[in-house]
């Protein structure tokens, strides 16, 4: 029995997966809202309180991992590898970054989790990138060796934001002026995309209806953005939208360049498919190659997102199966 698990800055996944003839058989699931407990593991007893212990456990978490330990970047929770296998009462525990889950699932999701933006024909032998925007920007890649795909880790969404045109060196100095330091993530994520919207408030002064205005107020402005432009009830929302799908698309094309990707990029996290009608519509792919001479190279790789929001639990109980035969 593998216990997976997916621990965000917003919630906290977790799945009993039992390898049987060569795949996953997921048993139990269940989510928890991250900032509701002091630990992981304080969730961790709360799923496993019927169920007893497991053999192995895998945790793939949004922050570095160092020695075993890492503290969150977006929640005060400090992990560590040797507590959640006690904890958990498993004979192996291990550690990860979730963007090293949510890579080492690409292999294992069957077509119908991904959805194209961008058909093209990957190199087999390739580097595929993964890019994820949430509450927080994910960055990983996977690389090819002798057994299938070596998933790896980086802090890539903490580099600096670097601006294209006049509007986004003002919203580079919005930012710097609210946080100091920009980061990609403060951009291209949850958080970003309501900080876009503010810019376009403040700064450029576009209207919002009053009864938008009062839901963003109410709670979940992500979410609340992404509903009103997409419906198109709230023009404001629709241009935050858009000119996040260009920044998207953008930073992606970076990352695209910086791992060679040839063998595709994938976009995980719960953003892209929250707002696939959005970058579907132009600007994320228009941005995405807009990188001068390599225009062409862009327009080979093929550009999918992931439906399926549990793919880190599959990837992580994966990379605790496959670390156990390893290791023997």
């Amino acid at each position: 029995m593998i216990l997976a698990v997916d621990a965000g800055g917003t919630k906290t996944n977790l799945a009993l997966f039992t390898p049987r003839n060569g795949r996953m058989e997921q048993g139990d699931m269940n989510s928890f809202p991250s900032r509701e407990f002091s630990s992981l593991e304080s969730v961790l007893k709360e799923f496993l309180s019927e169920k007893g212990s497991v053999d192995l456990v895998c945790v793939g978490v949004a922050g570095p991992v160092r020695k075993g330990r890492s503290l969150l970047t977006n929640l005060p929770w400090v992990v560590e590898e040797e507590s959640i296998r006690r904890v958990c009462g498993a004979r192996r525990g291990f550690l990860i970054n979730d963007l090293q889950a949510t890579a080492f699932s690409v292999s294992y999701l069957p077509p119908g989790s991904f959805h194209v933006l961008q058909a093209a024909e990957p190199d087999p032998q390739g580097t595929i990138a993964v890019v994820a925007a949430g509450t927080g920007l994910g960055v990983g890649f996977l690389v090819r060796c002798a057994r299938g795909y070596l998933p790896f880790a980086s802090e890539g969404g903490h580099a600096g934001f670097a601006p294209r045109d006049g509007r986004e060196a003002k919203l580079l100095a919005y930012l710097k002026a609210r946080h100091g330091r920009v980061s990609m993530e403060r951009v291209v994520s949850g958080p970003g995309l309501h900080e876009i919207y503010r810019f376009l408030r403040e700064v450029e002064g576009i209207p919002e209806d009053p009864g938008v205005e009062a839901r963003i107020l109410g709670g979940d402005p992500p979410r609340v953005i992404a509903e009103e432009g997409i419906s198109g009830r709230s023009p404001l929302c629709g241009e935050a939208l858009g000119f996040f799908s260009s920044l998207y698309g953008s930073l992606v094309g970076d990352f695209a360049l910086h791992f060679n990707a040839t063998g595709g990029v994938v976009l995980g996290g719960g953003i892209a498919p929250a707002i696939l009608p959005i970058l579907s519509k132009g600007a994320f792919l228009e941005s995405f190659a807009a990188k001068g001479r390599f225009r062409d190279f862009l327009r080979d790789i093929p550009v999918k997102v992931i439906l399926d929001d549990k793919a880190a639990l599959l990837g992580a109980a994966h990379y605790a199966l496959e670390m156990e035969e390893a290791e023997g």
